[in-house]
């Protein structure tokens, strides 16, 4: 059954680890290298079954390709998964014991910060692996991707609005944020120095105080916000806030968040663009994170990073005249995209796992 999944998505290489001692069992899924080694973070959820943490990574990875292809880089798709509680089952042995994996693959996969993970765990990584982004910048990191993240969204709000509304103005914008995790804070606070007015919904309370304390937003109890009058709903939370049901709900013109995979059933995306409701397709807006440290491998620069990230409004006019152009939604837009240029790039035939200037400085090559 495994293989005919991986099979049906398309995957390369999927690897399980698993050493009792540290209390590690992970999954690294590397779903196409076409384009580069697997660039991906590792994410660590208490998830209910093994299957649950597998149907994950495997969405996630294949995210991953897309968005970087997408994103115009020249890294492929992947992304790790760890089994446990963020809260209380981190530690430096279990991260170094996932670093070895991570080395073992010789560079077909280069990890980074995750949902539940952080630059602390990323440099127990480090310990053990060349191959991990987002450390500190005495290792010739940028530390924290989630800023980076956020501004990157800010650009996707802008082109988002200048599609449907004609303007850039956010300060002009009602904005509803689903999820206040670190990205998701990390938004309402430029949103806020943006001029913008903040509904803001989170299942831990204490978020929501900090979002209305710090940054001056209305909270919103969570089981109404889809039904709240705003502008724009920015999903911050988990996957597949938008289904059939959920999207019947939104009282909104445009949709753009950081969650991944948004979409969460087939309909959810026809519905939206039924409703007039313009949808921004959440691995384009999301991609800044991905973006920044992916100029680690080559020598950081964060100049140059803001620039690649600012690129994130251009791509999304991209996507949003394909789908006008083409009759289709913005996500298949998006992924059409993406999907010509794995298809030119891979009629090259570009070696596979190349080692960067800083990959082969940290090796001693």
């Amino acid at each position: 059954m495994i293989f005919d999944i991986l099979s049906s998505a398309g995957h390369e290489q999927v690897v399980f680890c698993h050493n009792p001692d540290a209390g590690l069992r992970a999954i690294i899924a590397l779903h196409n290298t076409t384009l580069g080694p697997a660039l991906g973070g590792v994410r660590m959820r208490a998830y209910a079954t093994e299957a649950e943490a597998l149907d994950d990574v495997l969405k996630l990875s294949r995210t991953m390709t897309y968005k970087n292809a997408m994103a115009g880089l020249n890294v492929g798709g992947g992304k790790a998964v760890i089994i446990g509680d963020p809260k209380t089952d981190k530690t430096e042995v279990l991260f170094r014991a996932f670093g070895r994996y991570v080395d073992a693959l010789g560079g077909r996969y280069i990890t980074a910060e995750d949902v539940g993970t952080d630059v602390t765990d990323m440099e127990h990584i480090y310990l053990e692996s060349a191959f991990v982004t987002g450390v500190h910048q005495a290792h010739g990191g940028s530390g924290d991707p989630a800023p980076f993240t956020a501004y990157g969204a800010l650009q996707g709000m802008r082109a988002t609005c200048a599609r449907r509304l004609g303007h850039e103005d956010l300060s002009r914008l009602r904005i509803a944020i689903q999820g206040l995790g670190h990205i998701g804070m990390e938004l309402t606070k430029l949103l806020r120095d943006h001029g913008a007015t903040l509904l803001v919904s989170d299942l831990d309370p204490a978020r929501v105080a900090r979002a209305v304390n710090e940054f001056g937003a209305t909270a919103v109890d969570p089981e109404q916000l889809l039904d709240t009058p705003a502008d724009l709903f920015c999903p911050c939370g988990h996957e597949a806030a938008l289904t059939a049901d959920s999207v019947a709900r939104l009282q909104v013109q445009m949709v753009c968040g950081t969650a991944n995979n948004q979409l969460g059933d087939a309909q959810a995306g026809q519905i939206l663009a039924g409703r007039g409701i313009l949808y921004a397709p959440d691995y384009v807006v999301n991609a800044g994170g991905v973006m920044n440290v992916s100029l680690e491998l080559d020598g950081y620069n964060r100049e140059r990073a803001m620039r690649l990230i600012r690129s994130i409004h251009s791509n999304l006019g991209k996507v949003f005249d394909h789908a006008e152009q083409h009759g289709c939604t913005p996500q298949q837009a998006a992924d059409r995209i993406a999907e010509q240029r794995l298809a030119a790039i891979g009629k090259l035939k570009l070696p596979l796992g190349r080692a960067t200037p800083r990959m082969s400085r940290l090796r001693g090559e």
